[in-house]
């Protein structure tokens, strides 16, 4: 397949000239021996053509998909997804205090301002459990609230609420969450707040989630179907025949192609990007780790409190068995008392008939005078 994509970008080098080259530089040479033998696989299969690049990578779209450089690029997708035209006005900050505080799988976040001043926050996250629905509502709440500082501190006192614009959170997925594979054949879901009773007011926040997990296997399914999805397909997709389908319907982005592969000539701005890649990989894995680690824990805990609480729920249980128990037996005990007094009046009863019987047949043999004085 290498070959097949050399077609298109007859600039793609082979294996044995990048590894002659690696080879002859030593600083290029030591970063790629620090590299382990499967990242060395994946900088030379994209160097080669063997596979895409990983377009999504940081890096890499900002390199591609720079806002300032060629912001049409980005107009084109977010014009797609937004379904509204879209011109890009400025590029904003990020907000590096959260960055820095949240270390999550992020591996790209870009945030601009558009021409009607409302606010989109492009990012993309490698484990979408990383990012729940709460997160996007902080995020979008963050940026509400930065436009609010600012549009304030430029108005004065002449602010009104109504100048403050919409934010969009667009949160692109490698791995979604469980809650999107019960979608099965979406891609692509918009959220706003809307009302029970169906009034309209514009309450600013809105969300876009792209599960491009999702994404990949309707493609595979189904191919290239229109403009958005052949967007997706350049984000998402490394595998060549894809590239090659994906050039051959819109050959617009072969300009894009073209210019990764003359990057990758750049032996050491690529393999700088792809080492700043890996770090940010490394870095995020042990974070991942960490959480997965602290998930568990906290797991555990919460089936050992439980098993407590059921344990604790048992001997309440047999406590309060054992108090029937002892009642039982103390009514047992009284039954016995009860029983012993009437077997020994029972007992009395049984003596009295007996001597009144022994009485009765010494009266009648003479022996003991009648009661009545008469002779029996």
């Amino acid at each position: 397949m290498a070959n097949g994509l050399k077609k298109y970008f007859p600039m793609i080098r082979t294996r044995e000239e990048i590894l002659d080259e690696i080879s002859g530089n030593e600083i290029l040479l030591e970063m790629y021996r620090k590299w382990d033998e499967k990242q060395r696989r994946e900088f030379l299969d994209f160097c080669t053509g063997v596979k895409g690049v990983k377009i999504l990578y940081d890096s890499f779209f900002k390199e591609i998909m720079d806002p300032d450089a060629a912001p049409e690029r980005l107009e084109e997708f977010l014009s797609l997804i937004l379904k509204q035209q879209v011109k890009i006005l400025n590029v904003l900050p990020n907000d590096s205090t959260r960055i820095a505080e949240e270390s999550t799988l992020v591996i790209m976040d870009i945030v601009i301002e558009l021409a009607d001043h409302s606010i989109a926050n492009v990012e993309v996250q490698k484990l979408g459990y990383m990012f729940p629905g709460q997160r996007a509502a902080c995020y979008s709440s963050d940026l509400l609230l930065r436009q609010y500082k600012r549009v304030k501190g430029e108005k004065g006192k002449a602010f009104s609420y109504r100048e403050i614009k919409k934010v969009y959170t667009i949160i692109l997925y490698e791995k979604s969450p469980r809650e999107f594979h019960q979608f099965p054949e979406q891609y692509i879901h918009c959220f706003k707040q809307t009302s029970d009773s169906g009034i309209e007011i514009d309450l600013l926040q809105e969300y876009i989630f792209l599960p491009l997990d999702i994404f990949r296997e309707i493609l595979h399914n189904n191919g290239i179907r229109n403009r958005l999805e052949a967007w997706l397909t350049f984000l998402s997709a490394d595998e060549p025949e894809m590239i090659e389908m994906l050039i051959d319907f819109y050959p617009q982005f072969q300009t894009y192609y073209r210019e990764i592969y003359e990057l990758c000539r750049n032996m050491e701005k690529v393999m700088g990007m792809f080492s700043k890649e890996l770090l940010e990989l490394d870095k995020n894995t042990v974070q991942y780790m960490i959480d997965e680690m602290q998930n568990e824990i906290d797991a555990q805990k919460g089936k050992i409190n439980e098993q407590e609480g059921k344990i604790s729920e048992q001997e309440g249980k047999i406590s309060e068995q054992e108090g029937k128990i002892s009642e039982q037996e103390g009514k047992l005990s009284e039954q016995e008392r009860l029983i012993s007094e009437q077997k020994g009046k029972l007992s009395e009863q049984e003596q009295m008939i007996a001597d009144l019987r022994v009485q009765i047949e010494q009266m009648q043999k003479g022996i003991l005078p009648h009661p009545s004085g008469e002779n029996a």
